[in-house]
C-alpha cells in the first residue's frame, strides 16, 4: 500500500509539472520544459517505466497537435531521449524516432536516442539500418560510424536480413575512400570467397563508386552502364579477364562530374570521425 501511495504521488507530481511548465526559453514552440532524467527518477521513486511512458505519450500528443496546427515540433528527439533514459528497454521511441526522422534532417537530437537503441537492441537490424542511413546522410556524413553499425549483420544468423543489408557496411566503407582505392577494394571483395554469394550487390556498389546514380530521365543510359559493369565484373570473377585489365576498363568509365562531390563527402565523413579513421584520412 505504501508503494502504491508513492506511485500515485509521483504521477501527480509529473502531471502537475506538465500542466504548469513554461515553454522552453528562446523558442517559438509550444513545448513543455523537459526535466533531467535524474530528477524524474528521483520523483518516480522506482517507477521509471511508467514515467517514461507518460513523457512519451506527452511527446506524441504534442507531435499530433503540431500536425493539426501546421506548425513545427522540434523536440520529439529530446522527449525520446528522456523516455529511453528512464527505461532503456522501452522500444517504441527508438523505432518511432528512427522511422519519422528524415535521413537528411539538420537537427541531430535523434542521434543519442538511436545510438542507445542499437546498443540496447544489438540484433535489431532495422534499427541499425535506420541509424546507419541517418549517419551517412546527416548534416555531417559519418560513413565510418555507419559502417561500424552495420558490420555485425554481415554474418548474423538472422535469416530475415536481406542480402543487400548484410553487405551494406561495405558500401559505407567504400564511400569514405577515393574512387581508385574504393574500386580496387570492391574488386578484391568480388574475388573473396566470403563475398561470393553477394556478387550481385557489388555491381551496384561499383556503379556508385564510379559516380553514377539512378535517374528516371536517363534510365536507358543507366542500364547500359550498369550492364557493362556487370559484364566486366563477371568476366573477372570467372577468370576470363585479368583483374588489372578489368580495373583499367572500369576506372575509365568513371563519371567525371561525380569526382568532386565524392571527395567532399569523403572529407566530411573523415573529419567527423578523425580519431578512428587516421588510416583512411591518409588516403584521401
Amino acid at each position: 500500500m505504501r508503494f502504491l501511495a508513492c506511485f500515485v504521488f509521483a504521477v501527480a507530481i509529473i502531471a502537475l509539472a506538465f500542466h504548469y511548465a513554461k515553454p522552453l526559453p528562446g523558442t517559438n514552440f509550444d513545448e513543455s520544459f523537459l526535466p533531467k532524467p535524474s530528477t524524474v527518477k528521483y520523483l518516480a521513486v522506482g517507477n521509471n517505466s511508467s514515467a517514461a511512458g507518460l513523457f512519451w505519450i506527452k511527446g506524441l500528443t504534442e507531435l499530433g497537435e503540431s500536425y493539426l496546427q501546421s506548425r513545427e515540433y522540434a523536440y520529439l528527439g529530446h522527449v525520446a531521449n528522456l523516455s529511453t533514459s528512464l527505461d532503456s528497454m522501452y522500444y517504441t521511441p527508438y523505432y518511432f524516432v528512427g522511422g519519422v526522422t528524415p535521413i537528411d534532417a539538420e537537427d541531430t537530437s535523434d542521434y543519442v536516442v538511436l545510438r542507445r537503441g542499437v546498443k540496447v537492441f544489438p540484433d535489431d537490424w532495422k534499427l541499425a539500418l535506420g541509424f546507419a542511413l541517418r549517419l551517412s546522410n546527416g548534416p555531417h556524413p559519418n560513413n565510418v560510424e555507419a559502417a561500424n553499425v552495420m558490420r555485425p549483420f554481415f554474418d548474423s544468423p538472422d535469416s530475415t536480413i536481406p542480402d543487400h543489408v548484410r553487405t551494406m557496411y561495405r558500401t559505407f566503407e567504400l564511400d569514405t575512400m577515393q574512387t581508385e582505392m574504393a574500386l580496387e577494394m570492391a574488386m578484391n571483395d568480388v574475388m573473396q570467397p566470403r563475398f561470393k554469394k553477394f556478387r550481385r550487390s557489388f555491381y551496384s556498389k561499383i556503379y556508385r563508386i564510379l559516380g553514377y546514380r539512378i535517374s528516371m530521365d536517363k534510365k536507358q543510359d543507366v542500364d547500359v552502364v550498369y550492364e557493362e559493369i556487370k559484364k566486366i565484373v563477371d568476366l573477372m570473377a570467372d577468370g576470363k579477364l585479368h583483374p588489372q585489365r578489368a580495373y583499367a576498363i572500369l576506372l575509365s568509365m568513371k563519371k567525371a562530374e561525380a569526382e568532386e562531390p565524392r571527395q567532399t563527402s569523403a572529407n566530411a565523413a573523415d573529419s567527423a570521425a578523425a580519431d578512428s579513421t587516421e588510416s583512411l584520412g591518409a588516403s584521401l
